[in-house]
């Protein structure tokens, strides 16, 4: 009788998870694929202009791709809190916990802003050695920089949404600024409608305008009626001295860990531009087509967060391990699915870059090899950005997946690079091995149950 009180139990519970998680995980998805597609726009509409102007875009975004990592990682760390303090029904600390992370983001990002404008020539010659390439990526950077500063206060207000499960706000702030910055790139790429054709410059210029827009649109939600953790804006600045001090012991490995990840996506760009610059843009396209589908199927991932870290919350530990397995098994199953439709669609995505025979070639196959590690790829990051953080097993996390990047991952790929001449499609191959080894770590820590702790007691 008992155990079937259990069964019982356990089905009720899964019943109410699956449609927690479709609540949440579906506008996380339409978000994250909407967000993605921005810059799969700007890279095609770009494409259509050559070879070194994708290049050069590929080569701008880098900086801006350890800020948003930065950002992500911060926010991440904060969100543990948030989802926690959600399940506790406390708002006022919610209110407290988004508004540190906007006034530690804003400074970060203002450091960001000033080197960007005075060190860009310096800082993106790492990245190529072309001529060509260096000169119009220095215009994309300069041109976008804006964006650190927008970015810095809309991500972690997004967050707030997104981890109260408000997902819709998140949804309807990222399709429209798709398609404000898609309009713009039109108008300004190519010079329509009567504005100067611009190139590479009117794509970071289309990018700030929409995202200014989105600073707009995040502010007015913030300060709707219908926004749950609505309160006095003088909480968002009572800065609680316990709880900062928490936060900052939780989000500083989330936060490092994310930069050193972002830090070894722009190594592989460093060392594959090294093989060349159809090679590179052969890369870029398909690591853009590769984000949606990765940040598609990744919804779960963030949701994992939300779900989980809400019933340690409430202090139910025993809900939370059932959620995590639950979670877990949906995750793989749609990786795997991802990962097939992914493959099956390579060829077709890609001919929509407007690249030489051979760098199309070069984008199917890193598309294959992109499916084939789908399924791997998002377990190990339900478990870091989700299962893991969600009890603020932040510290192993980092060192998880940062001494994976740099350990195995980056150095395969210079040595690829430099030292063995591989073609581009052999060096990607080499550096997703990092992910088996990663998938070994971080599976054995799930599975010791030393991430579960409860992050608000005593506050």
């Amino acid at each position: 009788m008992e155990m079937a009180e259990r069964l019982s139990t356990e089905r009720r519970e899964k019943a109410a998870l699956r449609r927690q998680l479709i609540k949440i995980a579906v506008p996380i998805a339409i978000q994250g694929v909407v967000s993605t597609t921005l810059g799969l726009v700007d890279d095609l509409m770009v494409g259509f202009l050559g070879e070194v102007e994708l290049a050069a875009v590929g080569v701008g975004t880098q900086i801006f791709m350890i800020h948003y990592m930065l950002i992500y990682g911060m926010t991440s760390g904060t969100a543990t809190f948030v989802a926690q303090f959600y399940g506790a029904n406390d708002k006022k600390n919610m209110r407290r916990c988004i508004g540190f992370s906007v006034t530690a983001m804003l400074a970060v990002s203002t450091i960001f802003f000033i080197l960007g404008n005075v060190f860009t020539r310096e800082i993106l010659s790492f990245y190529t050695n072309d001529p060509q390439v260096l000169d119009l990526a220095v215009i994309y950077m300069r041109t976008n920089s804006l964006q650190f500063i927008f970015i810095a206060y809309s991500v972690p207000v997004l967050m707030g949404f997104q981890t109260s499960q408000q997902t819709k706000v998140p949804m309807v702030v990222s399709v429209v600024v798709f398609t404000t910055n898609t309009f713009l790139n039109y108008l300004f790429i190519y010079g329509k409608f009567g504005m100067p054709m611009l190139g590479v410059q009117g794509a970071a210029l289309g990018t700030v305008i929409a995202r200014l827009m989105q600073v707009l649109i995040v502010t007015g939600f913030l300060f709707s009626n219908s926004n749950m953790f609505k309160g006095p804006i003088r909480d968002y600045f009572d800065y609680n001295k316990e709880l900062v001090k928490r936060i900052v012991k939780n989000a500083t490995p989330t936060t490092t860990n994310e930069v050193l990840w972002g830090a070894g996506q722009t190594m592989y760009a460093a060392a594959f531009n090294r093989i060349g610059t159809t090679a590179f843009a052969g890369f870029q396209a398909a690591v853009s087509i590769t984000s949606i589908f990765f940040f598609a199927a990744f919804s779960v991932g963030d949701a994992s967060l939300t779900l989980i870290g809400q019933r340690l919350g409430e202090n139910n530990k025993e809900e939370a391990w059932r959620a995590s397995k639950y979670l877990l098994k949906v995750g793989v199953i749609l990786g795997a699915v991802t990962g097939l439709v992914m493959m099956l669609l390579s060829k077709p995505l890609s001919e929509l870059f407007n690249l030489s025979e051979t760098g199309k070639y070069y984008t199917f196959l890193i598309l294959l090899i992109h499916g084939a590690f789908m399924s791997i790829n998002l377990h190990n990051g339900i478990q870091i950005t989700g299962t893991l953080r969600a009890g603020g097993d932040t510290r192993f996390a980092m060192l998880a997946e940062s001494g994976c990047v740099w350990l195995v991952a980056v150095p395969l790929a210079f040595a690829s690079a430099i030292w063995w001449h591989l073609p581009i499609y052999l060096a990607v191959i080499l550096v997703k091995t990092e992910e088996i080894v990663k998938f070994i770590v971080v599976f054995k820590r799930y599975l010791s149950k030393k991430w579960m702790n409860v992050m608000i007691d005593n506050l």
